[in-house]
C-alpha cells in the first residue's frame, strides 16, 4: 500500500506541475497490471468530488500497437478535469496533443464485482443515456510510446481532459452503433472520419469489457458515472487557437475550444 500511494504521489506531483519523468522508480514501478490499478486507485484520494467516471484506451489495433499493448485499459475521470461543452482546453504542457471523438455512456444503475462475467445485455440494461464525447488525453511519460502496459494503467490510461456532450434523445438502443458514422472537424474543416467500429468493433462491446475489466478487479461501475469510449476516428493534432468538434449525426455533437 505504501509503494503503490508513493508512486500514485509521484505521478500527482508531476501531473500538477506540468513535468514529466522517464519511468517510475525500480522500487515504485509497478510488475503487473494489477499493481497499475492498484496505483491507480489512489488518485481518487486527491480528489475532493465523486469519481466522474471511466475512459477506455487503447480500443483499436493501432492504438495498441503505438503504445505497445496487447488490449485496452482502463482509467479514472476526475471531476475536476471535465470541460463543460463548448468550454476551453488550455493546451499547456500537453505532451500528446490530441483530441478524440468518442461514444459516451452514463450510468443508471452499479454494476458491482462478481465471479460470472456481465453480458453485453446486462450492461446495456444498466445505461441510462448515451451521448458524444470528446476525450483529450495525456501522459507524463516523456516515451509513454515505450512505458509499458503496468506503468500506463498507473498513469491513468492516458486520462487528462474530458469533454461530455448532451445526452441524445435518438433511440439509440435501435441504432448498429458499430456502423454509426463519426465525423471530427477542426476550425470548421472536416478533419477524420469513422465508424463506431473503430471501438473495439463496436462501443457496447467496449463498455462491456469495461464493466467487466472492473469487475475482475474488484471495483464496480457505479450509477450516475460516465464511461467513455475509446477514438472511433483517428486522433487529431490540436494546437492553440483550434476549434474542436466532434459530430456523431444523430445522436449529437460536441465541441471543445484549444487555448
Amino acid at each position: 500500500m505504501d509503494q503503490t500511494r508513493a508512486a500514485c504521489e509521484l505521478l500527482y506531483r508531476h501531473w500538477a506541475d506540468g513535468t514529466q519523468l522517464e519511468s517510475l522508480p525500480p522500487d515504485l514501478r509497478p510488475a503487473t497490471q494489477a499493481d497499475g490499478y492498484r496505483v491507480q486507485s489512489h488518485l481518487e484520494s486527491f480528489t475532493a468530488a465523486p469519481l466522474y467516471g471511466w475512459k477506455i484506451a487503447a480500443t483499436s489495433i493501432n492504438g495498441q500497437r503505438h503504445i505497445g499493448v496487447d488490449g485496452p485499459l482502463a482509467g479514472r475521470i476526475l471531476a475536476e478535469r471535465v470541460i463543460a461543452d463548448g468550454g476551453n482546453f488550455t493546451l499547456g504542457t500537453s505532451l500528446m496533443r490530441v483530441a478524440e471523438l468518442e461514444f459516451a455512456f452514463r450510468m443508471g444503475a452499479d454494476l458491482a464485482p462478481r465471479a460470472d462475467e456481465y453480458t453485453q445485455d446486462e450492461v446495456l440494461s444498466a445505461v441510462a443515456t448515451l451521448h458524444p464525447a470528446i476525450e483529450l488525453p495525456d501522459s507524463r511519460f516523456a516515451h509513454f510510446e515505450t512505458a509499458g502496459l503496468a506503468q500506463l494503467v498507473a498513469d491513468n490510461a492516458c486520462a487528462h481532459f474530458f469533454v461530455l456532450g448532451a445526452a441524445t434523445d435518438a433511440d439509440w438502443r435501435g441504432l448498429d452503433l458499430a456502423a454509426h458514422p463519426g465525423k471530427a472537424f477542426r476550425n470548421g474543416a472536416l478533419a477524420e472520419e469513422g465508424v463506431g467500429a473503430n471501438v473495439l468493433g463496436d462501443p457496447r462491446i467496449a463498455l462491456t469489457w469495461l464493466a467487466n475489466e472492473l469487475s475482475r478487479h474488484g471495483m464496480t461501475l457505479k450509477a450516475g458515472q460516465v464511461v467513455t469510449t475509446g477514438t472511433c476516428v483517428k486522433p487529431l493534432v490540436i494546437a492553440v487557437g483550434d476549434h474542436i468538434e466532434g459530430d456523431l449525426g444523430v445522436l449529437g455533437r460536441v465541441s471543445v475550444r484549444i487555448t
